[in-house]
């Protein structure tokens, strides 16, 4: 599929619903759930303008393309509501999930002219588009949003690392134990009510998503993931949640310590 001259993010007619470019903007920042916990918590009012206008707004179902491997890196996105899923192809069309973008991340920040990486919606997604000129100009203006963007970056380096290890080195059960502990840490940092996550993981991707992006097959993961079950260390929970009900039996499992 070619993209549009204009952006790289790939939407039908009817696909996305876009938001008004004036005065309501500038609100749709001033409310947005996730405001103190994403990339914006970093500008002032008058900065905060300055990335309302800039910005435009996308509502996306499930299963849209956003990214697309290969193509013009023409523009930057920040998560503020679903779940994204990042993969990388082969020629013969296979593909490895490389993570998951939640609220408050951000994907599509490239030095190259292309992107390394596709990237697809999980669930029903909400974010905002800036293009590149746009982006540019924001980061040059604005230094305090240069530096949250660089230290998210680096955050986003130190999680290639772990993926690394997860692939690597660890068995079903500890990739399993470690993947289901970053959703419930995902979860957590983008929960308004503390109260009513605790112990709460958002697994919103289907388990031929999971196997993907730890290496297994889906009945591993299946295995896995009811024999959890059975020991009672998670239960099932509305909404593709996954109550985990001892974290720190899961700590210990994905950290390769023996249990009983």
């Amino acid at each position: 599929m070619t993209s549009s001259p204009q952006t790289s993010a790939f939407v039908p007619a009817g696909g996305a619903v876009h938001a008004p470019k004036a005065d309501m903007d500038v609100m749709r920042c001033l409310v947005c759930d996730i405001r103190n916990k994403s990339l914006c918590n970093s500008m002032d009012e008058e900065g905060l303008a300055a990335l309302a206008h800039s910005s435009r707004q996308l509502l996306l179902p499930p299963g849209m393309t956003i990214v697309e491997e290969g193509e013009p890196a023409l523009a930057f996105f920040n998560v503020t509501r679903g779940t994204v899923k990042l993969f990388k192809s082969l020629p013969d069309g296979r593909r490895q999930i490389t993570g998951f973008a939640d609220a408050g991340q951000f994907l599509g920040l490239s030095t190259a002219q292309t992107y390394s990486f596709g990237a697809e919606t999980v669930d029903n997604v909400r974010l905002c588009r800036f293009l590149r000129p746009q982006l540019e100009t924001l980061l040059s203006d604005y230094p305090t949003f240069e530096r949250r963007l660089l230290a998210a970056v680096t955050d986003k380096l130190a999680e290639a690392q772990e993926q690394m290890l997860l692939l690597g080195r660890k068995t079903a059960r500890e990739k399993v134990a470690s993947f289901l502990l970053d959703r419930m840490k995902a979860f957590h940092q983008t929960a308004n009510r503390r109260q009513e996550v605790e112990n709460m993981a958002s697994v919103p991707m289907t388990r031929v998503d999971i196997a993907d992006y730890l290496g297994l097959t889906i009945e591993t993961v299946s295995r896995t993931i009811s024999a959890f079950r059975r020991s009672l260390l998670i239960a099932s929970a509305e909404n593709h949640r996954i109550r985990i009900l001892s974290v720190a039996t899961l700590l210990n499992i994905a950290s390769g310590q023996k249990t009983d």
